[in-house]
């Protein structure tokens, strides 16, 4: 994928997944790329259409929680662009956690009851619910690995006052209780996810993308119970299968390890199940946009012009 040079562009900043330009003082661009990354490191080979799932479910999760909490976006010129309005970011991600799974379980299950400042109750077994859905913040890291962070550390560090974390605090659970319910419809349960925050002058604005399988884990719901009562591995949709495929192959991204080798099935494989979480998220059927760098290009300017008029 290319990096474009838009007019009146400010900064230019490539993530780990995404690209994203400044334009004036004012606006964002957002390209979601093909790119997949994993413990905070980018696999060596892009999945197809990866970008528009991202992307279009995005759009369709902002949209779904606009009442809620202002958001960013603006414009969805071309399958993986999003243009949107420029937030002071907050340095902390917002996670939100319904059941005891991943990161959590892991820190569980090694005997700790405390997670970022929140107590974990006794007596929970891998994927239980939480009594209420917590929240386990952690540091926006530029480079490397983000970091745990408990409420009181980052008021004390001034990350956040604590009149802004009162106000993120209950965005993130009313976003969270939103989510889950749009994910009911589709017979699937919204595990855990994160949510990113900004200000422009004093409002506070949702940022980034929402509710999309690289920033969430879903179950399905059908057969939930039963499985956790016999002590079978949950059925899911998220990025967790490249992760254990990664642990599997002896890779957790720590220094020494290697990325292990991608065969084009496994390629395959992945961009099938982001089709699909897209498919049963959405209740729609896919449709796959062949796009080329000019023509994200055009497209993006013409919606640039279209907001600066």
């Amino acid at each position: 994928m290319a990096t474009f040079q838009f007019p009146q562009q400010t900064s230019f900043y490539s993530g780990k997944v995404r690209d994203v330009y400044s334009i004036g003082n004012h606006l964002l661009v957002m390209v979601a790329s093909n790119r997949i990354s994993a413990f905070d490191v980018i696999l060596p080979r892009p999945i197809p259409f990866k970008g528009q799932v991202l992307n279009q479910i995005a759009a369709y999760m902002l949209d779904a929680t606009k009442d809620i909490c202002p958001n960013w976006l603006l414009a969805s010129p071309a399958p993986n662009v999003s243009v949107g309005k420029r937030c002071t970011p907050f340095k902390i991600e917002m996670v939100v956690r319904g059941n005891l799974t991943g990161h959590a379980w892991r820190t569980y299950a090694s005997g700790a009851r405390t997670l970022c400042g929140v107590t974990m109750p006794e007596g929970l077994k891998e994927n239980d619910y939480f009594p209420t859905p917590i929240i386990t913040p952690s540091t926006k890291a530029s480079e490397g690995h983000d970091e745990d962070i408990s409420k009181e550390e980052i008021i004390t560090q001034g990350l956040a006052t604590a009149e802004e974390w009162a106000a993120l605090e209950q965005y993130a659970l009313q976003l969270f209780a939103r989510g889950k319910a749009i994910a009911a419809k589709q017979g699937l349960i919204l595990v855990d996810t994160k949510y990113e925050f900004g200000k422009i002058d004093d409002t506070i604005y949702l940022m980034d993308e929402i509710h999309t399988p690289d920033s969430s884990r879903y179950f399905y719901a059908d057969g939930f119970e039963e499985r956790q009562s016999t002590g079978e591995r949950q059925q899911q949709l998220s990025k967790e299968f490249v992760r254990e495929w990664l642990i599997a192959n002896n890779f957790m991204g720590k220094e020494g390890q290697s990325v292990p080798a991608m065969s084009d099935e496994w390629v395959d494989t992945i961009s099938t199940r982001y089709i699909e979480l897209y498919e049963k998220v959405i209740g729609k059927k896919f449709v796959p946009e062949a796009w080329n760098d000019e023509d994200v290009y055009n497209k993006t300017i013409a919606a640039l012009n279209e907001l600066k008029a």
